[in-house]
């Protein structure tokens, strides 16, 4: 007789034992963040073991492990450590990592059905719809980010245009009129990409100038409409941004909500980060008009630091958004009873049907610390940028190159006409593992970005960034420097300002 084949442990003792182990040496190590560097590049050793045949044999589950603390776990982005300003990416939180094991051991496909998971996806699009000042019935669907939900907003979008589903059957070219789409010059790429993967083109996006704050220009917005509708073209989505890519600015979101319901054109927010604003009862005023858009993109795995990914769209209209995604299977049919039972299912609203259950991380963080002490952590990265802003504007050598919005620093090098001392000091700080701030291009020059949103990062860690920039610029100007008496360095990686 053959013996029967699975893949669950044959000693579940021991696989309990190497399991726990493996938990205590992942909590250890985001406890200890502030011990190592911000980020090492991975060794030519870890390269290797990267570049090997497919194995036919299994290994203990030990060796695995033992691999991952060796060539893995050293080598990573960096963007949990305190220190990580260069993107805009969310730290996590020790919460995050034990809800995606959770998730990962009941292994729900989230594509439909009735089962609780959707239950719980359906649960945080009612309070995002509170959170944000949507109707209670909205429509809302996790993806891997906002890019996704900033494309899905794209297709909704443009069938709502058309008012019915001859697009989804016939394609573009049966229907009359180019649709074009408007957003911001400071409007994140993926925007455009998206009018690509429609099958609009990206030259049919109108990128409208932005004014000294970077918010896209009213007047510009009006005239542009006015004279592609004047040529014959059809106006159908404005794209406004809450926390622009490069400096976090937030468009007039307000007026661009008047000029989209006054054009019958769909609104779409972009505010990939910069929505989640509206949890702060202090920062909920600079993204007013966020309660008006026809759709929103947004992240959990930014500014609510859940584990990636999480991204989310959040529709007004349930009906516009099943209606450009919606389509029957026999394999997808509805049952009155039994685990086909129900109406929706996330299916409808999005392309996947296989889905991951990411909506028990995102419960698990907002019932764990609840939307207050989320709230104070996304003001308190405000007010580091803010401290950090201050400090630039102190500075002989450093000039703010933007104002700050929201959390987004950017600033340069006095007399770097070039930036290439910019550059110099980027590099310098990854390599050392001090800081990981990143570079952007700002009327054409390039600009150091300092994007400040872990929850980890406190004011001893803006002071020592600007310490560390000190250092880096005297080292690119080659200059003599001894930072001794102002800084006491912590272990590798970490530098607190001494006693003294």
């Amino acid at each position: 007789m053959t013996k029967p084949v699975d893949l669950d442990p044959d000693d579940w003792d021991a696989f309990r034992a190497e399991s726990h182990r493996a938990l205590d040496l992942m909590i250890d190590y985001l406890r200890g963040l502030r011990e190592r560097p911000v980020w090492v590049p991975p060794s030519d050793e870890a390269k290797a073991r990267f570049d090997r045949d497919l194995p036919r044999e299994g290994r203990e589950l030990s060796a695995v492990l033992a691999d991952f603390d060796r060539y893995i776990k050293p080598f990573a982005t960096g963007n949990i450590h305190p220190m990580f300003m260069g993107w805009v990416q969310g730290a996590g939180t020790p919460v995050g990592m034990i809800a995606e094991m959770l998730a990962a051991g009941m292994n729900s496909n989230c594509g439909g059905r009735n089962h609780i998971a959707i239950d719980v996806e359906r649960q945080i699009a009612k309070w995002m719809a509170q959170a944000f000042g949507f109707p209670q019935d909205a429509s809302g669907i996790f993806v891997t980010g906002a890019s996704m939900a900033n494309f899905l907003s794209l297709l909704v979008a443009r069938d709502q245009a058309y008012g019915d589903k001859d697009v989804r059957l016939n394609g573009l070219c049966a229907r009359e009129g180019q649709l074009i789409a408007y957003a911001s010059r400071e409007a994140h790429n993926c925007v455009r990409q998206a009018m690509e993967l429609a099958g609009l083109g990206a030259r049919h996006l109108r990128l409208i100038p932005s004014d000294g704050n970077r918010r896209m220009k009213i007047s510009a917005l009006r005239h542009a409409i006015s004279a592609d509708r004047a040529a014959g073209f059809r106006p159908f989505l404005i794209v406004g941004t809450a926390g622009t890519v490069d400096t976090g600015a937030v468009d007039p979101l307000d007026r661009l909500a008047d000029v989209a319901h006054s054009e019958d054109m769909w609104f779409h927010v972009d505010g990939a980060f910069g929505a989640l604003a509206a949890l702060s009862p202090a920062l909920k005023p600079l993204v007013k008009g966020l309660e008006r858009a026809d759709s929103i993109a947004f992240d959990f795995h930014k500014w609510l630091h859940v584990p990636y990914d999480a991204g989310f769209f959040l529709v007004r209209d349930k009906d516009a958004h099943r209606r450009a995604f919606a389509a029957n299977a026999a394999y997808l049919s509805r049952a009155p009873r039994g685990l086909a039972a129900g109406d929706t299912w996330p299916c409808d609203l999005g392309p996947d049907l296989s889905r991951g259950f990411r909506a028990l991380k995102a419960w698990m963080t907002i019932e764990t610390f609840g939307t207050k002490k989320l709230s104070e952590c996304i003001e308190q990265c405000c007010r580091m940028a803010k401290r950090l802003e201050g400090w630039i504007a102190k500075s002989d050598a450093f000039v703010m190159r933007a104002p700050v919005a929201l959390n987004i620093v950017c600033f340069g090098v006095k007399e770097d006409d070039d930036g290439s001392l910019a550059r110099e000091i980027v590099m310098e700080l990854h390599e050392r593992g001090e800081a990981a701030p990143s570079l952007t291009i700002l009327d054409g020059v390039p600009a150091i970005r300092a994007a400040i949103i872990n929850h980890r990062t406190h004011e001893e860690d803006i002071d020592a960034f600007t310490i560390f920039l000190d250092a880096a610029l005297r080292r690119a100007r080659k200059e003599p420097h001894d930072f001794g008496a102002l800084v006491e360095p912590h272990g590798p990686g970490k530098t607190r300002l001494s006693e003294d």
